[in-house]
């Protein structure tokens, strides 16, 4: 039995704004492996990476274990781990003084990873390079976007 829960995500999106879809692969402390996926008509490729995310982690909200989630999204990396706490502190506005894009996302984002704090990491898989887990969110967020869900 697994101590953590690992979480492979991805968004894609044709046109930007556009169709999107967004994947999400959960392996649970228990050995089950669950698929999750769905889409937008308009939206963007942004919306659909975090929204894999913000999916996967409200499926396991009620485990204790701690979360490892693999993204090949560096936005939503820096966003979660880095950006979000000057956004607060600034009245949700960027640096240059604009509203902050996605913020209704960036705040269920922030959430759930508030909720999980010292128990969730963040590591980058790059995108496209042959890694099966990220290939597979990719390819069930392709099939929502295309409106052809696998």
């Amino acid at each position: 039995m697994a101590d953590e829960i690992l979480i492979f995500t991805d968004g894609a999106c044709s046109g930007n704004p556009g169709p999107g879809g967004w994947g999400a692969i959960v392996a649970l402390p228990e050995g089950r492996v669950v698929e999750l996926g769905g889409g937008e008509a308009r939206t963007t490729n942004n919306r659909m990476e975090m929204l894999a995310a913000i999916s996967a982690l409200e499926s396991v909200a009620a485990y204790p274990e701690s979360v490892l989630v693999c993204t090949d999204s560096t936005y939503m990396i820096s966003g979660v781990t880095q950006w979000v706490a000057g956004w607060k502190r600034r009245g949700w506005k960027s640096s240059t003084g604009e509203a902050v894009l996605n913020r209704d996302l960036w705040e269920r984002l922030d959430a759930l990873a508030q909720a999980r704090r010292g128990r969730l990491d963040w590591r980058y898989v790059r995108g496209h390079s042959g890694h099966d887990a990220n290939e597979r969110c990719d390819e069930i967020a392709v099939g929502f976007a295309k409106g052809r869900p696998v």
